[in-house]
């Protein structure tokens, strides 16, 4: 089929799926599809790492220190743990925006690499956080199949993780494959920085040390510093940052926390401090922002 075609069956499976706006996670293979009827809110997250694709309408996405700006066709991965800001733009209720995500298994994607060399040694490898391209016919066709899963439940346990391992494959064939293999390839510089972010995620509350995060990735300072910003756009301060801002702004909405209690809870010793760089990077007060977790 062409892509056009794929693309029409798969609106019309996605809006089956979700009458209303929302995120619907599939519950199966890190499979997620989503739907916004509205424009003009910002909203925030943290991605994991993950491949969306665009199905319909289109969206702005700050992800790090890069702005880009998703068609109808696009697709995006993030190879890291990055803060994003998507904004949606023109979405109605009769033709709302629609995408579907998929998160990145990082041990996955090492099985194949060592099962596969030559995805390695075949392209010129990239570490970076990001980047955008044109989804190809036969990846949507492989979205497509994986998705209609969901329509039978009972084969789930069967066909999930050959569907699974297939998709990862095309996103590594892909003109994004580059970044992913960047990361992850064994002994490279980016698989060590990705390990650096997952330890800042589970320790955002802790005091910055520069020194200690560079040995963690057993780099000295200065190339820690540049090759971390390379890859997330962002220096590992404001990284940081936006990993206790959007930590306090899940406590605020999901516990109802006051302003001050979510500030001390994230590792701020000053209120006043945490409600100027809330502002100064959600542009808006604390408790005033919208906020999504994918």
């Amino acid at each position: 089929m062409e892509f056009s075609d794929i693309n029409y069956i798969l609106k019309r499976k996605l809006l089956l799926k979700m009458p209303i706006a929302g995120d619907y996670p599939l519950g199966f293979g890190g499979l997620g599809i989503h739907r916004r009827d509205s424009s003009n809110i910002t909203e925030n997250c943290f991605y994991r790492p993950l491949a969306t694709l665009t199905i319909q309408g289109s969206k702005y996405s700050t992800i790090g220190g890069e702005r880009y700006y998703l068609r109808e066709g696009d697709f995006l991965v993030s190879t890291v743990d990055m803060p994003a800001q998507n904004y949606v733009v023109d979405a109605k209720d009769k033709k709302p925006f629609l995408s579907i995500s998929l998160y990145l298994d990082r041990f996955l994607i090492t099985q194949i690499l060592s099962e596969n060399p030559s995805l390695l040694s075949s392209q010129v490898i990239e570490a970076r956080g990001t980047g955008v391209a044109k989804i190809e016919a036969d990846m949507l066709a492989a979205f497509l199949r994986f998705f209609e899963l969901s329509e039978t439940p009972k084969k789930i346990e069967y066909l999930s993780s050959a569907m699974l391992k297939e998709i990862h494959i095309r996103l590594l064939l892909s003109p994004l494959g580059k970044y992913i293999c960047g990361i992850n390839a064994p002994n490279g510089s980016g698989i060590k920085l990705a390990k650096v972010m997952s330890y800042l995620r589970e320790n955002y509350k802790r005091m910055l040390n520069i020194s200690e995060l560079s040995k963690l990735a057993g780099m000295s300072q200065s190339t820690f510093h540049r090759s971390f910003k390379a890859i997330t756009g962002i220096s590992p301060l404001q990284y940081q940052k936006h990993l206790r801002l959007y930590e306090a702004q899940k406590l605020m909405i999901t516990k109802n926390a006051t302003v001050s209690d979510a500030a001390f809870e994230v590792g701020y010793d000053s209120p006043s401090q945490f409600s100027r760089e809330y502002k100064r990077i959600f542009g808006i007060p604390p408790k005033k922002s919208l906020v999504k977790y994918f």
